[in-house]
């Protein structure tokens, strides 16, 4: 019996063992990955020297201040005949305009990079250095698209920040900001690298790297910064309902930025690519009909004339999935990498045209200047039906079988005007304009420049597979 309890006892000796050690081995794997939060003391030492603070000064003469003045509204307006005798406020002769940022030196002889809305229109820019400098600024080219400027000041021997890249910035990663919020010399905020590669819809170029870093006015044109540093943006935009700071911020990647600086530098100005179509997003309806299994790519509406797409064969309804190897999952992304090559230089690009891939190459040309068409990156906005308040697009082959059609285009927005008052909605395929068949954008076009001034037109729309005309009132 002794013996048993014996061996009972050496039993539980090695369970309790055992059990101790799966103790030990899931403590050490719960062992958190962060073990502290980083002291950014001896960076905002090392680098808060290169940072500065731009103020500029913008005259405005009484014509430009008179022009704001009539667009006040008719309510205003109201308000002053009743109770300010009958006249607007008298507008001065001439009157000044003040504005605050921030920047940073990037070379030792006064080269200085700050963002475009900080310094546009100013008449005269003044650079403020840590040590209290005031040095008048040079503007030596701006662009923008990229929301970038590059001023110069004459310095010798000036403090540099330490350039980084932001291709190997990771989400999730710590960074710190110094700038002037609100005039606040040297100001230091910190937080984390939220996203990468954000659209935001008044910029098609720039794929902003978002934070939590609080980013005020007077931030703008100034660094973002990595633990080690290195600038790797250049903070330039916030979201917010308030005009102040909720929480989400955006910065430009710095590699974008130099790439800017060294086009500003050379040519005093940026070139950029383009590629000529009209493109929309593909919504969960519109990926069935072409028969993909989710929604991604840019859907080509309208291939420009005389456009590099249209000479690379590119046809309205093909869905660009991939360009220069880079796989386009939303519309909002093509333009972007367009932008990034060089005009005269082949591209690849992917299309789905009738449910199958095609490959293509594309000799990508120079965008032009009209600002329209630089904001859109050859994204443009057709008001070829204005008049109706319609905007369409080519409808494929795929889409016209489905409904057994021989021809029509696809409504892609409908806004104030005729076309709305009748009924017409987006995603509507319209077959025939004041029975014109309408089988491509141009045929659109053209029937809408001949529409009469007033009177009453028959639009034939098919709707998901049934037909109904509506009549549109012109006036």
């Amino acid at each position: 019996m002794s013996r048993f309890f014996q061996l009972a006892g050496l039993v539980l000796v090695v369970f309790a063992t055992l059990l101790t050690a799966c103790s030990e081995s899931e403590k050490s794997s719960a062992e958190p990955l962060v073990t502290g939060l980083p002291d950014f003391t001896l960076l905002v030492e090392k680098e808060g020297p290169a940072v500065v603070n731009i103020s500029t000064v913008t005259h405005r003469d009484a014509n430009s201040m008179r022009e704001q003045m009539e667009q006040i509204p008719e309510l205003f307006r109201r308000f002053f005949d009743q109770f300010g005798g009958g006249e607007m406020p008298s507008v001065p002769e001439e009157q000044e305009a003040r504005s605050l940022g921030s920047g940073f030196i990037i070379s030792a002889d006064g080269y200085v990079l700050t963002n475009n809305h900080v310094v546009a229109d100013a008449d005269e820019i003044m650079v403020r250095l840590q040590d209290r400098r005031e040095l008048p600024a040079e503007l030596i080219g701006a662009d923008e698209q990229s929301d970038i400027a590059l001023l110069k000041v004459d310095g010798a021997d000036l403090p540099v920040a330490d350039i980084g890249s932001s291709a190997e910035l990771k989400v999730g990663e710590w960074v710190l900001a110094i700038g002037a919020p609100f005039g606040f010399d040297s100001s230091v905020t910190a937080g984390i690298v939220s996203a990468k590669g954000r659209s935001l819809p008044s910029d098609s170029y720039v794929p902003f790297i978002q934070t939590d870093v609080a980013i005020n006015p007077g931030n703008s044109g100034g660094p973002l910064f990595n633990l080690k540093g290195q600038v790797v943006g250049v903070n330039s935009q916030i979201f917010s309902r308030s005009g102040g700071y909720m929480g989400v911020s955006f910065a430009i990647p710095i590699d974008m930025a130099m790439d800017v600086v060294a086009q500003l530098k050379e040519h005093g100005k940026v070139s950029r690519g383009w590629l000529g179509v009209l493109i929309q997003e593909v919504d969960r309806d519109l990926a069935e009909s072409f028969g993909l299994k989710q929604p991604r790519g840019a859907l080509v509406s309208q291939v420009l004339k005389d456009s590099p797409a249209e000479a690379a064969g590119i046809l309205a309804g093909d869905i660009i999935t991939e360009f220069n190897g880079e796989a386009i999952y939303r519309s909002s992304e093509l333009p972007r990498w367009v932008g990034l090559v060089k005009p005269e230089t082949d591209a690849d690009v992917t299309v789905i045209r009738d449910g199958e891939e095609k490959a293509l190459t594309v000799t990508i040309g120079l965008l032009p200047d009209d600002p329209e068409m630089a904001l859109q990156g050859g994204v443009g906005k057709s008001d070829e039906g204005s008049a109706l308040g319609l905007k369409v697009r080519a409808a494929s082959p795929a889409e016209l079988s489905r409904l057994e059609l021989k021809a029509g285009v696809i409504v892609t927005a409908v806004e104030e005007g005729p076309a709305r008052k009748a009924g017409i909605a987006v995603g509507d395929i319209l077959v025939t304009l004041n029975n014109v068949p309408m089988d491509s954008p141009e045929a659109f076009a053209q029937a809408v420049a001949e529409l009469p001034e007033t009177g009453t037109v028959a639009a034939l729309v098919n709707r998901e597979g049934n037909p109904r005309f509506l009549p549109l009132k012109l006036q």
